[in-house]
């Protein structure tokens, strides 16, 4: 009796089959979740980094094609005027400036042009004040390009008069007889409106904290978003060191300043300058955590019943259970389609069974969700970039035809500078709202970035895409925006596979089109590799 009451006082002790079964339970299932979003985590991180690097890259080369081109229009334009110079020791000064004010106002190229004498002097400058004529040239840039005696791009100095960060694009002056007669030289204020900025003055970080910045062939910098960086040395920078060797690509490095970025770099064949397109690393870590915090915050009361259920019925669930764990550790790992709903012999394990897919829905649910708020532009609710970008590739991989328009807001600057961003931003919610009203059924708009907007218009001719882009001008310019005046775009037209063959390549025709229209004046629709202006002003 003795020892059955010491046998009956252990066992008393031990914890019931209940208590351990739902002890397990609870570990399993913490573990099991606990798998689940570090799998998540690791996947999304890697996915995030590599589309951004790739993103990168991509908007570094269109633009390194942009910049090319400009610079090919530069040389061109200097190289047509410094043939007028032929006889320029017998010309008057005032042919001299007219022909140097027509220059200076036919193109918004240069914010100063000059030019110089064999001898180093200063015989002509436009506008008037701008340096001192007669005097000779103080400045290494311009001894140095005098005795280089052929078209060349100086490394950015500051003036010794005007204190300007400056740099200047020479074009020798050649005469008649082959005798070398000094140079044509265009000056870009780096500091000030120039050029660069005016063809990439929307470069500002984005939501997202990304940007880019130009450099020059000694790794100078001579474009950012932030002036006070304008003339920095970045030689040292890893990715400046691989634009001096002329090379493009992709790289996760850490700035001069410290900080992890992952950017995209492309070469300019033009000049041997470069872009650098950059997203710090820890953009993506905020966005990471705020997407874990979202999914735990949905997933946790579905969570707490889920675990109340799982308690009440985990002793005759064991092996159920264990094949659920397996399910959830895969999905952790990897994306699973979740098989069909199984009977089991006891109503408990059938429960469960429903619970634990429930949870997994609601997690497969708001990641999903998360993917879709990943391709919307939050400003104006329109698809965004990444979105335009994967709908064309999966157009031109299934050989689909398709026309794309790209807008862009005419002085949208202006608007910015006179009204401030949070009137601006109203604008192009105006803007993306009577874009979205003017199109057909089935036709896309999506936001590309700043004041550009895309429009893809699927088995749709150049012609027809030529009247649904004048459909759209003449609908936002008779609309009522939310400043006074009017908001008008210019448009670039592009066919797929008319006038390419590719993503990049028919974005970039596009691109082209819509910069014949802006240089056309404006409030015009332009055609990939159509010579004629199409459209009218009003």
């Amino acid at each position: 009796m003795l020892r059955w009451k010491k046998t009956r006082t252990r066992l008393s002790q031990k914890p019931s089959l209940t208590s351990l079964l739902s002890g397990l339970v609870i570990v399993v299932v913490f573990l099991t979740s606990t798998i689940l979003l570090m799998g998540t985590y690791d996947s999304k991180k890697k996915s995030l980094i590599e589309t951004t690097l790739r993103l990168n890259l991509s908007s570094a080369e269109r633009m390194s094609k942009t910049m090319d081109s400009l610079f090919l229009s530069i040389s061109s334009s200097l190289r047509y005027n410094a043939a007028a110079f032929t006889d320029l020791n017998n010309m008057k000064t005032e042919v001299i400036d007219d022909d140097l004010g027509h220059m200076y106002n036919s193109s918004n190229f240069f914010n100063s042009l000059i030019v110089v004498g064999a001898n180093g002097i200063i015989l002509n400058a436009y506008p008037a004040g701008v340096t001192k004529v007669g005097e000779r040239a103080s400045s290494a840039a311009v001894q140095e390009a005098l005795s280089l005696q052929k078209p060349s791009i100086s490394a950015p100095y500051t003036t010794p008069n005007s204190k300007r960060l400056i740099v200047l694009v020479n074009q020798p002056i050649w005469g008649r007889d082959g005798s070398y007669l000094g140079m044509l030289s265009g000056s870009m204020y780096l500091q000030e409106k120039n050029v660069i900025s005016e063809v990439f003055g929307n470069n500002k970080a984005d939501d997202y904290g990304s940007y880019y910045y130009i450099v020059d062939a000694s790794g100078h910098v001579l474009y950012h978003p932030d002036k006070a960086r304008i003339g920095v040395d970045l030689s040292a920078n890893k990715v400046v060191q691989q634009l001096k060797r002329e090379e493009s690509g992709m790289l996760q490095a850490t700035n001069l300043y410290g900080i992890d970025m992952l950017a995209g770099y492309s070469a300019i064949p033009a000049n041997g300058w470069g872009v650098v397109m950059v997203s710090p690393v820890e953009v993506i870590r905020h966005q990471l955590y705020g997407h874990f915090r979202t999914l735990i915050t949905y997933s946790l009361i579905p969570f707490l019943i889920l675990l109340a259920g799982v308690v009440l019925i985990a002793r005759r669930l064991a092996q159920p259970f264990t094949q659920l764990a397996d399910l959830v550790s895969q999905m952790g790992r990897e994306p699973v389609k979740l098989p069909e709903v199984k009977h089991h012999l006891s109503r408990e394990a059938d429960l469960l069974t429903k619970a634990v897919f429930l949870a997994a829905r609601n997690i497969r649910k708001q990641t999903e969700q998360l993917t879709q708020e990943a391709a919307t532009d939050a400003l104006t609710g329109l698809l965004n970039r990444r979105s335009l970008e994967y709908t064309m590739n999966q157009w031109i991989e299934a050989y689909l035809p398709f026309s794309l328009i790209i807008l862009d807001v005419d002085k949208f600057k202006l608007v910015n500078d006179t009204y401030g961003h949070g009137t601006g931003d109203e604008v192009l919610k105006h803007v993306a709202h009577v874009i979205s009203s003017s199109l057909r059924p089935g036709d896309v708009c999506h936001r590309y970035g700043g004041e550009e907007f895309v429009i893809l218009l699927a088995g749709t001719e150049p012609g027809d895409a030529y009247a649904i882009a004048e459909r759209v001008r003449h609908a936002l310019e008779e609309s009522s925006p939310p400043i006074p005046g009017k908001v008008t775009v210019s448009a670039g037209i592009a066919n797929y596979p008319m006038n390419a063959t590719d993503r990049e390549s028919l974005l970039d025709k596009a691109d082209a089109a819509l910069y014949r229209a802006k240089s056309c004046g404006r409030n015009r629709t332009m055609v990939a590799d159509e010579e004629a202006v199409a459209g009218s002003v009003h």
